[in-house]
């Protein structure tokens, strides 16, 4: 094994990734699974988990689909205790599930507003909240990866709710990871840009979503491989010294003027 492969090497680690049916959840599944992570690929929709993990396993690595809506304690305490019953403690959570809504700030509803921010923070609240625990219960270490956005950064418009949301959960990271300095839990977030996934596609097909590409400073939008090796950064113990840091993986777009 070279130097590289060492750093970066997650063997003999449990991950579970939420969301990781879809997108940008796929990529990290397969990715943690190449650096040897044993893989949960936990969503609501268990069909496309169940295809992610399959996937895995014929790639030659090891990967179970577990059911999972983060809007439910009761489903976050089920899908841990499915994840240790087939591989053992979960040393890595990725907090990918998400929703985003493109919404002008006058027209959203309540029940808009509710639904993003039960799922895009209250769930990562939970899933954190869980993980941690039982690690803690065994004294044992852990990393927490959150999924946040540029948005959370820089204003940008037509998203006004997402952005906000997703800004308190940079700020939920930086909480979590001061609150967890006594333990051997380090938490950490990456803030993708414009990526190219099922759930905006169709935005970046409309006339102003191709006006917003041509702004960026990459003229054009990543692709999820490119989210790859700050995952495997922050997973592994190339980042035992990495705590509470939200990361953009932009090529500088946060960094422009709004």
């Amino acid at each position: 094994m070279s130097y590289l492969d060492e750093l970066f090497n997650n063997t003999g680690k449990v991950a579970l990734v939420t969301g990781s049916g879809t997108g940008m959840g796929v990529a990290m599944a397969k990715a943690l699974a190449k650096s040897g992570a044993k893989v949960i690929c936990a969503a609501r929709r268990k069909e496309k988990i169940q295809a992610v993990a399959d996937e895995i396993n014929a790639d030659g690595g090891e990967a179970i689909a577990v059911s999972l809506d983060i809007g439910s304690t009761e489903s976050v305490t089920q899908a841990f205790d499915e994840a240790e019953a087939k591989f053992g403690n979960v040393d890595i959570l990725v907090n990918n599930a998400g929703q985003i809504l493109f919404v002008p700030f006058p027209n959203v509803s309540d029940e808009e507003w509710d639904n993003l921010v039960n799922v895009n923070l209250t769930g990562t609240m939970r899933m954190s909240r869980e993980f941690s625990k039982r690690l803690m219960a065994k004294d044992l270490p852990g990393a927490i990866v959150n999924v946040t956005s540029i948005t959370g950064i820089q204003t940008l418009r037509n998203v006004p709710c997402y952005g906000a949301v997703k800004a308190g959960l940079n700020q939920l990271t930086k909480q979590i990871a001061a609150d967890l300095f006594e333990t051997k839990i380090r938490c950490n977030a990456i803030a993708p840009g414009y990526f190219m996934t099922e759930m905006v596609d169709w935005y970046f097909e409309t006339e102003q979503g191709q006006a917003e590409v041509a702004r960026l400073p990459s003229k054009r939008i990543g692709d999820v491989k490119e989210l790859e090796g700050t995952l495997l950064l922050l997973t592994s113990g190339a980042s035992s010294f990495i705590n509470g840091a939200v990361i953009p993986v932009d090529y500088g777009h946060s960094i422009l003027l709004a």
